[in-house]
């Protein structure tokens, strides 16, 4: 079975920090491609950050300079560290694993207040 269980979320005031994390089970973690997607209310979910199964990262615009992503293949396991938090940040983060097929987390709330 697999699952992808998101934490690190939370609340936080603008230009703080949080650090998410995506562990993930029932999958060849090295294999997948891992993304962070983010849906703030009454909006479209959006890609956040990618990393392929290579470890070459890409960002949307948004976050550039301001989130990184990395995954640490020995734990199944990706983060974002989303630092300088602005209030059109705030969402529900979720990660998803790619490769044959795609899979989704839960999901992870972020607030950011001004």
């Amino acid at each position: 079975q697999v699952r992808l269980v998101e934490s690190g979320g939370g609340s936080v005031q603008a230009g703080g920090s949080l650090r998410l994390s995506c562990v993930a089970s029932g999958i060849i973690f090295s294999r997948n491609t891992m993304t962070w997607y983010r849906q703030a209310p009454g909006k479209q979910r959006a890609l956040v950050a990618i990393i392929s199964n290579a470890g070459i990262a890409n960002y949307a615009d948004s976050v550039k300079g301001r989130f990184t992503i990395s995954r640490d293949n020995a734990k199944n396991t990706i983060y974002l560290q989303m630092n300088n938090l602005k209030p059109e940040d705030a969402a529900v983060y979720y990660c998803a694993a790619s490769w044959v097929s795609t899979y989704w987390g839960q999901g992870t709330q972020v607030t950011v207040s001004s």
